[in-house]
């Protein structure tokens, strides 16, 4: 990708992220004066943008809505009429920046879209605007530093114009520099070579015109387009605010003072897996001290206090780079209320969508794994979830549904919440979903708690359009939001109450970077289980574990939990011990405990993903490598539960 189109996009998207935080607040409170001169500094900066690539709908759009804005910094009311419209707008240039990535071009219908959102403004005209089509951005830009020291002079807005004379004005008498002249309350003028440099004696044409005229005027917009009214053709126009200007480059000034340095996320992923080496080379000097012990303890002694210092500098590196991939949550979340309103204005359903948490930093793996899985469960929350007006009114609930989407901090993990105000997921028609497409028999799906019952919406085959229509619409696809969640190491959990709503709750890992293992012993093999799979670890008698049907069961906090024997599930054989040792995870939101023969160190390893022979052995997620250089596979308890 072009660099200066991957910064646009990186810059532009922070930008509109922004103006929606902004508009957010407007909406709330229209009188917010700080919102106000945040979302002109915003919508200004990417006016100047986007006029950079083909995106002319998206540069009137901001200019019409910089308009509204101005009046408004000017002591004019917003309304949530004007702030609506605000938003409109914005969704507009969002929805063509995405246009811009994905095919470089805006859609044929950007000029009908442009001129849908400028009318929802509030005084907007359909004259046109006085930053005209044919603008060229750059030389606004080079006019602004040409002429600095006029345009600081100013105490009100002024007007720039750049004069492009036909090649052969000369022969019909036309007098360029005369026309310029004639500007009212003209402040500069600069007569400048039209291809950029001045032509050669050998290569001057005396008789045609090569020069352009930009200037810059105190005169209102149409006194200056009145001067060349007989060439409007040849005339492009622009508005200069001084006191905008120069709030901008203070803000773009702190900006860049605040911004210490842009790298490649390439490059910070690379420092990662050499930080994850260096790791699992750390993890060497364990076992190295054991034999080390047996020979001499001086010398063992020796190289566990450097084995200390080395765990320390590591332990400060991971922090470091830990906190360089940390990115704010805000351009994830932020993308999804402007889908979330074409998604229920597709729909004909009122919605208010709700974010909060935007500020949360996550690593940058999570941050961009996560928009997918949520825009997925947002389209089910509206298309599915949300009843109609007419239908909420008959249930006694206001016309406008409401979607939540919320992201915080507990403890090691990040939480990020979904939930709306739906017609909710009834359990039986869950089962009754499940036992007509096969996935379960009657009795077995009878059986099944509520909670369980629920999670039949994640198994793959209950995506199924007649299946979706008879469970109240959920279940589309929602196997491979659970997949997503999943390659981010991370739960889903999902809680409903029929009348009253649905609630998706995501569970992620807050580091990315490494993770903290259980070494478990099978036999005489081991094998290492992720600590945010495991509930508990629990020893009890193995007189304790009750026959239930084929397998066992044992009873904890009151509560009854089947048991698998891991070495089974592996192919091995158990070895009977009088005291059972039990890893204690959940799958399908119930409670398993998975018998093993020991627990042994917990360790801080980067992990590879299963790949070649090892991808396709069920319940192995990957491998990581030991102090001595062996391998150890890492389990997916869940997976193995199931």
């Amino acid at each position: 990708m072009d660099e200066l189109l991957e910064q646009f996009l990186i810059e532009g998207r922070d930008l509109v992220a922004q103006a929606a935080a902004d508009f957010d607040v407007l909406a709330r409170d229209p009188g917010n004066a700080a919102a106000i001169d945040s979302a002109f500094r915003a919508i200004h900066t990417l006016k100047g943008s986007v006029g950079i690539f083909p995106m002319g709908p998206a540069e009137r759009v901001l200019h019409a809505a910089e308009e509204v804005l101005e009046r408004a910094r000017k002591g004019g009311a917003l309304d949530a009429g004007a702030v609506a419209g605000l938003i409109a707008c914005l969704d507009a240039v969002d929805h063509w920046i995405d246009e811009i990535e994905q095919a470089g071009a805006l859609s044929p219908d950007a000029e009908q879209v442009a001129a849908a959102a400028m009318a929802r403004l509030p005084g907007h005209s359909d004259t046109a605007p006085v930053a005209a089509a044919e603008e060229v951005p750059g030389w606004l830009a080079l006019l602004g530093a040409r002429e600095r020291a006029v345009i600081e002079a100013a105490d009100a807005a002024l007007i720039a114009f750049r004069y492009t004379p036909d090649a052969d004005c000369f022969f019909r008498g036309e007098d360029p520099l005369a026309v310029a002249g004639d500007v009212p309350e003209l402040l500069a003028l600069a007569v400048l070579p039209a291809d950029g440099a001045w032509p050669t004696v050998d290569a001057l044409e005396p008789f045609a015109c090569f020069s352009v005229l930009e200037g810059v005027s105190a005169a209102p917009a149409e006194a200056v387009r009145a001067a060349f009214r007989m060439m409007p053709d040849q005339i492009a126009i622009h508005r200069i605010d001084p006191a905008a200007q120069a709030e901008t480059e203070a803000a773009e000034t702190g900006t860049r003072a605040a911004t210490t340095l842009r790298v490649d996320a390439a490059r910070v992923d690379a420092l990662a897996d050499g930080l994850g080496e260096l790791v699992v080379a750390v993890n060497a000097f364990a076992p190295l001290v054991a034999q080390a012990d047996a020979i001499d303890r001086a010398l063992a002694a020796s190289i566990r206090a450097v084995q200390a210092d080395i765990e320390r500098v590591a332990g400060d590196l991971h922090r470091s780079v830990s906190a360089v991939r940390l990115v704010p949550l805000a351009p994830t979340l932020r993308r999804l209320p402007r889908l979330a309103r074409e998604i229920a204005a597709g729909l004909g359903k009122p919605l208010d969508f709700i974010v909060s948490g935007e500020g949360l930093e996550v690593d940058k793996q999570i941050a961009d794994g996560l928009f997918e899985p949520l825009l997925h469960l947002v389209r089910n929350a509206i298309d599915h979830g949300l009843e109609d007006a007419a239908t909420r009114k008959a249930a006694g609930k206001p016309a406008q549904g409401r979607v939540t989407l919320s992201a915080s901090r507990d403890g090691d993990a990040i939480l990020v919440t979904l939930e709306d105000d739906g017609a909710g997921i009834d359990p039986d028609r869950i089962r009754a979903a499940a036992v007509a497409r096969g996935l379960l028999g009657e009795e077995a799906a009878a059986q099944l708690s509520d909670a369980a019952a629920l999670r039949l919406i994640f198994a793959p085959g209950f995506s199924t359009a007649a299946q979706v229509t008879e469970v109240s619409g959920r279940g589309v696809g929602m196997d491979a939001v659970q997949a997503a969640v999943e390659r981010l190491r991370g739960t889903i959990d999902i809680a409903s109450e029929p009348g009253k709503g649905t609630r998706f709750r995501l569970r992620l890992p807050a580091n990315a970077l490494t993770t903290r293992l259980l070494v478990v012993e099978v036999g005489a093999d081991r094998y290492g289980v992720a600590l945010d799979q495991i509930v508990e670890t629990v020893r009890i008698d193995s007189n304790a574990l009750m026959p239930i049907g084929g397998g066992s069961a044992c009873v904890l906090r009151g509560r009854t939990v089947p048991v698998l024997s891991l070495a089974s599930l592996l192919g091995s054989a158990d070895r009977p011990a009088a005291t059972a040792k039990l890893l204690v995870t959940r799958t399908g939101g119930e409670r398993v405990a998975l018998r093993v023969d020991g627990f042994a160190e917990r360790i801080d390893t980067l992990v590879r993903p299963s790949s070649g022979i090892l991808a396709g052995v069920p319940g192995v997620t990957g491998s990581t490598l030991l102090g001595d250089g062996s391998v150890l596979l890492v389990l997916d308890l869940p997976a193995l539960a199931a």
